[in-house]
Parts: structure tokens; C-alpha cells; sequence
């Protein structure tokens, strides 16, 4: 089903605490970020990239966004079939929070309550299609 792990996402609270240490201290190169209405940055760390993103103001990390949310610290696998890996996942009994194939983004959770994506590359990511 999956080609490998793409990204980790974690929730931060300070944006320049967080590009001073993984950036600064772990010399991770910075990568582009689309635009998507909430901070943050992404880095490059070997194969795999790890997305930060910054709490709104207040909230804490059991707040970010709810079980499933794309806020929420998950672990994202590459897929090649959007469409079939939904269809996997549905017909697993799993609760699938699609963003649509323009975005190529999906989200579950495993059975502990943990939030997993499912992305396949090259898409609008942080788009929704309505029909999704």
C-alpha cells in the first residue's frame, strides 16, 4: 500500500525556538512550504521530511486540531493510487478523512488513536475537493 515514510509532522510553539534547533543545532536544510493559512516550516532530513507546525497562540498540543486533523502529530506514508488506498482503508472499517485526489492527502487514525497520512505526492497540498 505505502512506498516508504514521506514526512513526520510535529505541533511546536515557537517557530524560530524550533528553526534554531533543527535548522541551527541539527544543520537540517530548510524546504519549500506551501502556503496553508497556519506557520510553520519544513525540513529536508535524508529521505524523509519533517514538517513543523506552530500551535495557534493558546493551544496546546492535545488541542492541535482533534484526532485525525492534519494539525495533529502524525507520520505520513507515500502512496502511488489515491483512490485505491481510500478504498483499502473504508473497506478496513477506518474512518478516512479525505482531502481529495487534487490534494493527495488523507488522514486516519490507527487503532491507539494515533493520526497517519497517507499522501501522494505532487499534489495542492492543504486543498480540499469537496467531492473528496
Amino acid at each position: 500500500m505505502t512506498k516508504g515514510t514521506h514526512h513526520v509532522s510535529l505541533t511546536i510553539n515557537d517557530l524560530a525556538a524550533a528553526r534554531e534547533f533543527y535548522g541551527g543545532l541539527i544543520g537540517l536544510p530548510e524546504i519549500e512550504r506551501p502556503e496553508m493559512g497556519i506557520q510553520g516550516t519544513w525540513y529536508q532530513a535524508g529521505s524523509v521530511q519533517l514538517h513543523l507546525i506552530e500551535l495557534p497562540a493558546g493551544m496546546q498540543g492535545d488541542e492541535s486540531g482533534g484526532k485525525g486533523s492534519p494539525i495533529a502529530n502524525h507520520i505520513a506514508f507515500e502512496i502511488e493510487d489515491y483512490a485505491a488506498v481510500k478504498e483499502s482503508l473504508e473497506k478496513a472499517g477506518l474512518e478516512v478523512k479525505a482531502f481529495g485526489v487534487r490534494s493527495g492527502q488523507m488522514f486516519v487514525e490507527d487503532p491507539h488513536g494515533n493520526t497517519v497520512e497517507f499522501i501522494q505526492p505532487g499534489g495542492q497540498v492543504g486543498t480540499f475537493d469537496r467531492d473528496a
